[in-house]
């Protein structure tokens, strides 16, 4: 079952979709921490703790029905016009579907951030919880809204990669596992990181837009789809790979210089 582990391309995902899974989750650590601040004291960390668990576990069988869904590759419709020919599958309408959330939510998301950036815990903050059976109930609604997207990216990022059906699923599941151990073991560290440097949530963001066209893309190719004669072939993997890589690489460089002037004016200031 774990065969996939020995390829390459495989554990290349695999960090990837881990560092997106961790970014993409602090929203989701940010609420369960608004929701488990209203319990009393002793209660707050036990409330985490298990709303994270059961983020894991309901991302994790989301996975299944979702790659249960994606393993429906025969056409069930096909349409025909001189310009356009398509072959319709189960596949293809969650690829191309999950494509298109993942444009609406990672832009709307980058909208609302920077515009207003308070809206969702202005909500969250505003109702009332009084028990940890609540709390949990709401963590549990919380995290499902911000899983789709997580599964989404997870489906996009692994689509493809293997020999064996299952091999795509392992590496999924294993990436929401790490992700979530590492959240539970250093959340107010990366929570941290994050709010002082919000520029890696809208990079995260934009990944999403990357992989949402992939999605799409992938649902034409997979669906055999033709447009004035041309088929629309598959985008490789490592194009995405290469283009995340580099845009992290940009943004750590634009932080140690961002740092490095911080240093500068504060020596200057000192001096004087």
């Amino acid at each position: 079952m774990f065969e996939i582990l020995t390829s390459p391309d495989a554990w290349v995902a695999l960090l990837t979709l881990t560092f997106l899974e961790i970014v993409l989750g602090i929203d989701n650590i940010v609420f369960i921490s608004i929701v488990a601040n209203k319990l009393p004291q002793k209660s707050q960390q036990k409330a985490t703790n298990i709303g994270l668990l059961l983020a894991m576990v309901q991302r994790i069988a989301l996975l299944f029905a979702v790659s249960f869904l994606i393993g429906l590759k025969n056409s069930f419709y096909h349409i025909q016009f001189s310009w356009f020919t398509s072959e319709i599958s189960g596949q293809a309408i969650i690829l191309f579907t999950g494509g298109l959330f993942l444009l609406y939510k990672s832009t709307s998301e980058i909208h609302e951030k920077v515009e207003l950036p308070e809206h969702d815990k202005d909500v969250i903050e505003a109702k009332s919880i009084t028990s940890l059976s609540k709390a949990i109930m709401q963590i549990i609604v919380i995290d499902f809204i911000f899983s789709i997207d997580s599964i989404l990216t997870a489906v996009g990022m692994t689509n493809g990669i293997g020999q064996k059906p299952g091999d795509a699923l392992v590496l999924m599941v294993i990436a929401v596992v790490i992700s979530i151990i590492i959240m539970m073991v250093f959340a107010n560290p990366i929570r941290e990181f994050i709010n002082k440097h919000p520029s890696m949530q809208l990079l995260a963001l934009s990944f999403l837009i990357l992989i949402g066209f992939m999605l799409i893309a992938e649902a034409a190719h997979l669906s055999h789809t033709k447009f004035f004669g041309q088929e629309i072939g598959a985008i490789p993997k490592g194009y995405l790979y290469f283009a995340i890589a580099f845009s992290l690489l940009v943004e750590f460089l634009n932080m140690k210089l961002q740092k490095k002037e911080f240093m500068l004016k504060k020596s200057k200031v000192n001096k004087k």
